[in-house]
């Protein structure tokens, strides 16, 4: 039925958002761990909270693509495409 696809989509969901945040907490340097956080995954996109401005900065500038290439690395470039990082 189409009720227990959407509810196994849901599922599958939950399963990526909680495997990206174990890979995440394991894989990034403690300070990035400490100030951003995955917040969900749609479509390849990948959205990052950041604490601060003064975070998100840094990380933007200095830290997007190793913190995309380790993502791609465990996930594959098909899942995680894109980062997107704001303040939340």
């Amino acid at each position: 039925t189409l009720s227990g696809v959407l509810k196994n989509l849901k599922l599958d969901q939950r399963r990526s958002d909680a495997e990206v945040l174990k890979v995440w907490n394991q894989s990034m340097a403690p300070d990035v761990v400490a100030h951003a956080q995955p917040a969900g995954l749609a479509k390849g996109t990948l959205f990052i909270n950041v604490d601060n401005s003064v975070w998100l900065g840094e990380i933007v500038r200095y830290r997007r693509r190793e913190i995309l290439q380790r993502l791609q690395h465990s996930f594959g470039k098909d899942l995680i495409a894109r980062l997107s990082f704001r303040i939340g």
